[in-house]
């Protein structure tokens, strides 16, 4: 560094692992009906308020913000989360992209311009974007030439929505608009000694500038632009993440919570009792085949088995264990555990018979019972037949039904199993679909019990079909629906 370099007092922000401040989950939370039992108008309500909305994707994206100071490594610690997150579209999207085209005058005097300052950014375009890529719409970002100091006028990036938004840069944390459209906020602390390396290395390589510039620029506008807006923003994070990219274990706790969200519907932050087993395109592609009116009534049982006894094997993993000790062949021991020996399993009649197969696979010699109660319309409250165990109080209950509708019969069939003598929280309810009504229906009333299901839809029409659901399944799955 030449000797009339002027001098620079450097931030050093000590830290040694990552910080959690409470993660702010800002995810839109539907409100419970106020009756267990939704009238039409209720219902059309509910529907039409997803018109806009692909049935398909219930939720909106999840919007991960990453800040930091220049050259902190937050592009690299967004490539990683991305890299992990392969079972998700993902995108990227730049704040760079927004910096205003410089003016005629402001060009002449290019040096004196402060890039670091919040005025450099178009943040009105900036929340346009992030809200219409959480819309679902696609967006136009600009691309910035940093050589010419100007956006390109006959290009741009296409952005598409997808499951998962990253929005990058220094200044993310600065207005509260673009903040309040995030879900998670990151803030990548790296030592500022490396971050001037870095920057001297990026914008002499890649923006073509020398290093006498580059060092007067940092020293004029980069550290005091640091110091008042970038450094104070650090307080709105939810994450924070020393070292950068070179900190894997923050990315990787990171990436798990993401994971967690993606596969948590709303209802699952209002009742902690519903488990929504995690999506992937192997599970979408399965619902897609038993969802579509034209399958063949064999691939309908093939994949709607398959889909059973993945909700069966996630409905497993609720109950209690007991640490257990056995020698292997080779003479060693292993520390695991013994599977809950008072089990049995309910099947609501007929729909949750088509459950039994897959539940007697994971449970060899499994006692099943069987409840009859007859359903018409909303009110399906007449309990026609049951055969349950004997010792059934004494046993953790496995509830089957494929479809859980307005909840009716099924608060019908844990009222009867509580009558058993069945404790509430020793029972779990397993669904392949579920209509937010009747999980509102049976939450409310049973919050002890527990719900796992493979996906939630939108609701239910006015003839009280879950929509877009997959019709009768029994019919379907028995083939009496010619």
């Amino acid at each position: 560094m030449p000797e009339d370099t002027l001098p620079i007092d450097y931030v050093m922000e000590a830290a040694s692992g990552p910080h959690f401040s409470g993660l702010r989950l800002d995810g839109r939370l539907a409100s419970p009906p106020s009756s267990s039992t939704s009238s039409p108008a209720h219902r059309s309500s509910f529907l039409s308020s997803f018109a806009q909305a692909d049935t398909n994707s219930p939720r909106q994206p999840f919007v991960i913000g990453v800040s930091g100071g220049t050259a902190s490594g937050k592009t690299t610690v967004c490539d990683m989360i991305i890299q992990q997150l392969h079972d998700h579209r993902v995108v990227l999207v730049n704040q760079d992209s927004f910096y205003r085209g410089l003016t005629a005058e402001e060009l002449e005097r290019v040096h004196e311009y402060n890039f670091d300052h919040p005025d450099s950014f178009d943040t009105e375009q900036l929340v346009d974007c992030i809200e219409k890529l959480k819309s679902g719409q696609p967006y136009h970002v600009p691309i910035y030439d940093f050589k010419t100091h100007q956006r390109c006028v006959d290009s741009f990036r296409q952005v598409n929505a997808s499951n998962v938004i990253i929005l990058e840069g220094i200044l993310v944390f600065h207005d509260q608009r673009v903040r309040n459209l995030m879900n998670m906020k990151i803030f990548v602390d790296t030592d500022p000694d490396v971050r001037l390396a870095r920057r001297i290395r990026r914008d002499t390589v890649e923006r073509g500038r020398d290093i006498n510039s580059v060092l007067e620029q940092y020293a004029k506008f980069v550290k005091p632009a640091f110091d008042d807006f970038i450094l104070p923003s650090k307080k709105y994070a939810d994450v924070i993440i020393p070292r950068g990219g070179d900190n894997h274990v923050a990315i990787d706790l990171i990436v798990q919570h993401i994971h967690t969200k993606l596969g948590q519907h709303d209802l699952c932050k209002i009742y902690p009792n519903v488990t929504v087993i995690q999506s992937t395109f192997q599970i979408r592609g399965m619902h897609t085949l038993i969802r579509d009116r034209d399958i063949s009534k064999h691939d309908f049982v093939f994949y709607s088995d398959r889909l059973i006894r993945l909700v069966v094997e996630h409905g497993l993993g609720h109950l209690p264990f007991t640490e257990k000790q056995v020698i292997t062949p080779t003479a060693s021991v292993y520390t695991g555990v013994d599977f809950c020996k008072k089990l049995c399993g309910v099947s609501i009649v007929r729909s949750g018979e088509s459950m039994e197969n897959a539940l007697r696979a994971c449970c060899k010699g499994i006692k099943i019972g069987k409840i009859l109660i007859h359903r018409e319309g909303d009110n399906g409250k007449q309990l026609i037949y049951e055969k349950l165990p004997s010792d059934i109080s004494e046993r953790h209950v496995l509830l089957l039904d494929p479809v859980l509708a307005t909840g009716n019969s099924a608060n019908q069939a844990i009222d009867l199993l509580i009558q058993k003598g069945v404790p509430e929280a020793h029972i779990i309810f397993l669904n392949l679909i579920s209509a937010p009504e009747g999980i509102h229906c049976v939450s409310k009333r049973f919050p002890s019990l527990k719900i796992v299901t493979s996906e939630i839809d939108v609701g239910l029409d006015e003839n009280y079909r879950v929509i877009p659901g997959l019709g009768e399944f029994g019919d379907r799955y028995f083939g009496t629906d010619d």
